[in-house]
């Protein structure tokens, strides 16, 4: 595992210098945001006539209005242009909003440091679709889940750095001269390591830049929709921030008002929720098994949700003012902090196989237009989330942790539209759960599995669950071909048709159904995907490989497509196996199973026969079981 640790990514050219110009200018924007706002807030109080609040909003506003303006040109220059180029350009014109900023907080020029917030969200803009586009050029497929952890935990690590350096500068005698400095030497050292990063191939080097931003980000939007799950895991992205969002402008009040904490309490939670995220960013490594995975989504979302609720539930009656380390040390206050903790970690494991997602699925000359979509999308969500908690907090007058319960009840049916529009989600979440809670899962040579084009798999046939260990391991989506009847059972054949799973039956007894699923098979393999046959036609009752029947000839006959033998070892004697008796008819002998799946060289379709198949899936099962 430690080969494939995503930290093994940070000693490498091709990630590394990307991710710490990500890293600095997601420090280098929370670093000058807090700054100002702190500033005006102390120091320039009544800025221009209006209150702090006030202020306050409108430097968000100002921040988070280009996303709007111009996500559709900064898609368009992505994919059209060199990414490192642009990712170089990005962090000069930083440079020169940071030199200019600088400006600004020396002499106190509080008016244009608030125009400046404008530029800045410019940029960030432009850096946006880059920065998510880019990842998919340098990485693999099976380092994409990885690098994105490392990305998403660095950004939120960053962004509570930032945070906190802002309010540390505060206690400088001369704090704006501070912050002046600071800023412009990040804003440099981003640039030096923007050089580093290097040159890929641009996505779409004819395409034609427009500058209507109406029109071109209904375009965007347009684009985004072709791919229906793609368009839906998008909203779930937007979705998460929108979450985000709440819960981190309430983080003062909560504080404040209800935990009765001082300032060092609300740098507490911040600070929790913010490692939250990190660790359930690089957790989805792990458990994703280094692939795109989406069966972990459905649990960032029911954790989500639990943590949130439990926020309500167990809130401590506070009576006196309380600090830090009461949070840290006493009880009740340390589950809040726990919960916090938790909708952190369950978070990261949302949002990041999700971007994974979006990145793997959308073409390469179209991804950073996609993801400027997604960052409209992201903003819209974000200002929603505002107009929300003031309606809820302020005109209906819930308290916060009535808030999170309402995010929190809000999050599940926001959670069970996406999956029952994109059923792929709660499908790879059966699989995950069941080959990872009742098996112990060791897999051999299925890197052997082509990554793209048709291929057929054949392996032995143990047990009910063989689909799913298969399924759970694959990394490619894999249609199974089952014996019809299992259809007719109302959980297992809603299941089985969700997971397009192909009915087959004796060419004697069913022969319109044995002929539709040689059209199926040729169907799905003519579309490029992966079809796994279980050639004995029934499950082992002895726990020895039966003859392979001759339909896998027939399938390539009608289609010649590479075939990879696959042999499962450790299923027989499990309670979906025939050994000792009929299969889900006698108690089970053990739980938690070590099983392994192996796969053997590719098979070229004109030397693939089904007895020297059944000789090499033999051969790789071994003599156990």
């Amino acid at each position: 595992m430690a080969d494939h640790s995503q930290f093994r990514l940070l000693g490498e050219r091709r990630f590394l210098p990307f991710f710490l110009t990500q890293f600095s200018g997601a420090f280098n924007d929370n670093l000058y945001k807090n700054a100002l706002l702190l500033l005006v807030t102390y120091s320039a109080a009544g800025l221009m006539g209006l209150s702090v609040d006030i202020v306050v909003n409108l430097a968000a506003f100002l921040f988070i209005l280009p996303f709007f303006l111009f996500s559709a040109i900064a898609g368009q220059v992505a994919d059209k242009y060199e990414k490192s180029l642009v990712i170089r350009r990005v962090k000069a014109l930083e440079i020169a909003i940071m030199a200019l900023a600088a400006l600004g907080l020396w002499f106190g020029w509080y008016g244009a440091l608030l125009l400046l917030l404008f530029l800045m969200g410019t940029q960030s803009t432009f850096f946006g679709p880059v920065k998510y586009a880019i990842l998919p050029q340098v990485l693999r497929d099976d380092e994409l889940v990885g690098g994105n952890a490392l990305v998403e935990m660095g950004t939120f690590v960053a962004i509570l750095l930032g945070t906190l350096a802002a309010g540390l500068i505060m206690g400088f005698d001369a704090p704006e001269r501070v912050a002046a400095v600071a800023v412009l030497i990040m804003a440099v050292a981003g640039y030096l390591v923007a050089r580093q990063v290097p040159a890929t191939e641009a996505g779409a080097a004819n395409l034609t830049i427009r500058y209507n931003p109406l029109k071109e980000t209904w375009k965007l939007m347009a684009m985004a929709r072709e791919k229906h799950s793609v368009l839906l895991s998008i909203m779930a992205i937007s979705w998460f921030w929108f979450l985000g969002a709440a819960y981190l402008t309430q983080f003062p009040n909560f504080a404040k008002s209800e935990l009765l904490g001082d300032e060092t309490v609300v740098t507490l939670l911040l600070a929790i929720f913010t490692i939250g995220i990190a660790l359930g960013s690089v957790l989805c490594e792990r458990l994703s098994g280094h692939r795109v995975e989406l069966g972990i989504v459905p649990i960032g979302s029911l954790g989500l949700s639990l943590f949130g609720a439990d926020i309500y539930f167990n809130m401590p009656t506070a009576t006196t003012t309380v600090d830090w380390w009461t949070v840290i040390s006493d009880g009740d206050y340390r589950r809040i902090a726990l919960d916090l903790l938790g909708i952190g970690v369950f978070g990261g494991l949302f949002i990041v196989p999700l971007y994974a997602f979006v990145q793997h699925e959308t073409p390469a000359d179209k991804r950073a237009r996609i993801i400027a979509a997604l960052n409209v999308f992201n903003a819209l969500f974000m200002v929603v989330s505002a107009l929300m908690g003031v309606i809820m907090l302020g005109l209906i007058g819930l308290s916060i942790p009535e808030f999170f319960l309402v995010l929190s009840i809000m999050n599940l049916v926001v959670a069970g539209f996406v999956y029952q529009q994109v059923p792929e989600f709660a499908l790879r979440f059966v699989i995950w759960v069941l080959s990872h809670t009742l098996y112990r899962v060791r897999h051999q040579g299925l890197q052997r599995i082509p990554e793209d084009g048709p291929v057929l798999l054949v392996c032995n046939h143990v047990s009910y669950m063989d689909a799913l260990v298969i399924a759970g391991a694959v990394r490619r989506p894999v249609r199974f071909v089952m014996d019809y009847r299992i259809f007719k059972t109302p959980v297992l054949g809603a299941f089985f048709r969700l997971a397009k799973t192909i009915p087959i039956g004796s060419r004697n007894r069913v022969p319109e159904i044995y002929q539709r699923a040689f059209e199926r098979i040729d169907e799905e393999l003519d579309a490029g995907n992966v079809v796994c046959i279980f050639p004995e036609g029934k499950l082992t009752k002895d726990g020895e490989i039966d003859t392979f029947r001759g339909g896998v000839e027939l399938i390539l006959e009608r289609r010649p497509v590479p075939v990879v033998p696959m042999a499962l070892r450790g299923l027989w004697g499990s309670f979906f196996s025939h050994c000792g008796g009929p299969a889900l008819k006698h108690w089970p002998r053990r739980f938690w199973s070590r099983i392994e799946l192996r796969a053997g060289e590719v098979v070229a379709p004109e030397a693939a026969s089904a007895g020297q198949l059944q000789q090499q899936v033999t051969e790789l099962r071994g003599e156990t079981p």
